[in-house]
């Protein structure tokens, strides 16, 4: 196994871009003007900075509250309001106004519905491309409960690329997310992959698993004919979550990527900052 740093000291390595361009400010005007959501706020993600600086946002559909209630997550949880009709036609305008071409979407966790969401997720995409016609799209979606009426749902709309998160290894998911398997997101993403569109997913490293844990979790993504991975640091975003167990030096995050691809992956993306739409663009391609 390879050497790991073992403290909780936060390194010189994790030090976050705050924002600092005029593109930052008309993404969070947007977001707020016309009550969206984005995971890049309700999740903490440390590049929020580096992507609204560059006019980019990971929008978050179906609310802000999530009925699970993951170790990890730093996104609310609890009973969700009602669902916002409208959500998709605002989405869908917003992303026109801010002339991206390439987007990403995720959602929280809906066991509310009957559907897990997934008719509301085919909207959402729908509604994007006919206001956005040479747009790409990349949607990371929930498990939908190993539902594979309900993923169809999502691959009948035609996004470009569907991730799905492992989030971990096999043996720290029962810890960490609440009702989330780690087989049943394999059979999500080989669902997906057997579509023809490209499956993708990501981890996060320091809560607890090893290296060979994590080439193993490579193996089973392969497996399943996963294409693209993401592998990043996990910080604690409240005192509420899980702590970190160590910062993971960068140069055991550039052997995983290596490996991956190596493996077969036609992408890895690997280092401390890394979230799941990190450079999402260049996945697509």
């Amino acid at each position: 196994m390879e050497k790991k740093i073992n403290t909780r000291r936060k390194p010189d390595w994790l030090k976050i871009k705050l924002p600092q361009k005029d593109s930052y400010a008309d993404v969070k005007k947007l977001v707020k003007d016309n009550n969206l959501h984005t995971i890049c706020t309700s999740g903490s993600c440390p590049n929020l900075g580096e992507c609204w600086d560059a006019g980019t946002a990971t929008f978050m559909v179906l609310g802000d509250i999530c009925t699970r209630a993951c170790k990890f997550c730093a996104v609310k949880t609890g009973k969700p309001l009602a669902v916002d009709k409208n959500e998709p036609i605002k989405l869908a305008r917003s992303i026109k106004a801010l002339k991206l071409k390439h987007c990403v979407i995720t959602s929280v966790d809906r066991d509310d519905l009957p559907d897990g969401g997934a008719s509301f997720w085919a909207e959402v995409i729908t509604e994007i491309k006919e206001h956005n016609p040479e747009i790409t799209i990349e949607v990371l979606i929930p498990d939908f409960n190993g539902n594979t009426k309900h993923i169809q749902m999502v691959i009948d709309a035609k996004p470009n690329i569907i991730s799905h998160n492992l989030e971990t290894v096999r043996r720290l998911t029962p810890d960490i997310r609440t009702k989330a398997k780690y087989d049943t997101s394999l059979k999500v993403l080989e669902y997906i992959a057997q579509s023809g569109i490209r499956a993708k997913s990501g981890i996060m490293l320091g809560i607890g698993e090893t290296f060979d844990e994590v080439l193993q979790t490579m193996d089973d993504l392969r497996d399943v004919n996963c294409v693209v991975m993401t592998i990043g640091q996990y910080l604690q975003p409240t005192k509420q979550n899980m702590e970190v167990q160590e910062y993971v030096n960068p140069e055991i995050f550039e052997k995983y990527r290596v490996a991956g691809l190596e493996k077969g992956f036609r992408f890895v993306e690997s280092s401390p900052l890394v979230r799941s739409s990190y450079h999402a663009e260049k996945h697509v391609k």
